[in-house]
């Protein structure tokens, strides 16, 4: 049983564990070879966060969905590049509207080199990624269109803010839809497309891509919370202290809507002061570790995987599935 990748996935077979390991080498090298440029400030900038890390969650899941066909199909690598080059540009977008520091332990591009200078290199490794994506052909080019359209749809709803009378909960879930289910969608899809793998099969692997990338965020947005370490590559509390609605907070603010007690109001009223202050934060944070509304958050995450896990029951069983089940109960695990 080995560990592949920073997500800590455990394959119990070596075929398997060679094929991934090959794989995500090849996606490291053609993320290196994608954001280069013939302007070195420009290479600097767009290899920023490639060197930096990451989980590699999106390729991985890839690389397991292609074992439904050839998984040394020509198409395979370069989608798997695809979807992590439009995830990092996000990331580039992400920061500048969050005005985020750090990003994956280093500096962010937008404290580095300004919000212009981020927002453009993030606009490079779209075209980048569309420049692959032209290889692979109109049906892929149509299913990336689709889920950046959705993922953007989802950004700005998260902007936007729900509308009057609708349940926030809902709401958000329907940003993380968007946001991060989308794209993990689209990696189950394209690993299962590219390798020739039946429509049932790239039907049902897209579905749980989906569920399973709500989950993922789920579980970041409580370990946002939860976490003394920096399991979620941020430092804890920094959603919180940012004013970034996550599922956590929509929980005890619903609760504290609905029951009216002192503590939570009083809870709601910290979170919504000035948490710039290490104890403030600190306080903060003690006090929605103890409440109700993180094990719900929890639940949520849990009820999601569970929900990605059961739509992979009609495929063969096999390393491939036990690997992607897995995945499943890595998620619940980063929830705690």
């Amino acid at each position: 049983m080995t560990v592949v990748g920073p997500f800590g996935l455990h394959v119990r077979d070596q075929a398997l564990e060679a094929d991934v390991q090959t794989g995500l080498a090849a996606v490291e090298a053609g993320l290196l070879e994608a954001t280069k440029s013939d302007v070195p400030f420009i290479t600097e900038a767009a290899q920023h966060l490639v060197r930096a890390g990451g989980k590699r969650f999106r390729p991985l899941l890839v690389m397991l969905a292609s074992q439904f066909g050839d998984p040394d199909a020509p198409g395979v690598v370069p989608a798997a590049v695809v979807v992590e080059l439009t995830h990092l540009a996000t990331l580039y977008h992400d920061d500048v509207m969050d005005e985020a520091d750090v990003r994956r332990g280093v500096e962010s591009a937008n404290t580095r080199w300004g919000n212009s200078v981020a927002v453009l290199t993030g606009d490079f490794l779209f075209a980048r990624a569309s420049h692959i994506l032209a290889d692979l052909g109109p049906e892929a080019v149509r299913i990336q269109a689709e889920a950046f359209e959705r993922l953007v749809t989802g950004q700005i709803l998260e902007t936007a803010g729900p509308r009057d009378g609708r349940d926030p909960v809902d709401h958000y879930l329907d940003v993380l839809s968007g946001k991060t289910g989308s794209l993990v969608a689209v990696s189950g899809r394209f690993g299962a497309l590219m390798a020739g793998a039946d429509e049932r099969t790239v039907d049902i692997l897209t579905q749980y891509g989906e569920r399973l990338g709500i989950a993922f965020q789920l579980a970041d947005d409580v370990l946002d919370i939860a976490s003394d370490s920096h399991e979620s590559g941020k430092t804890p509390g920094t959603d919180l202290r940012e004013g970034i609605p996550t599922l956590p907070v929509l929980r005890l603010r619903a609760q504290a809507a609905e029951d009216g007690k002192p503590d939570d109001l009083e809870l709601v009223e910290l979170i919504d002061g000035d948490l710039g202050g290490d104890d403030t934060l600190a306080e903060a944070l003690r006090r929605l570790r103890a409440h109700p509304a993180l094990e719900q958050a929890r639940q949520d995450t849990v009820r999601y995987a569970q929900e990605a896990r059961a739509t992979l029951a009609p495929l063969p069983e096999g390393y491939a599935k036990s690997a992607l089940e897995e995945l499943c109960d890595a998620v619940v695990h980063r929830a705690g």
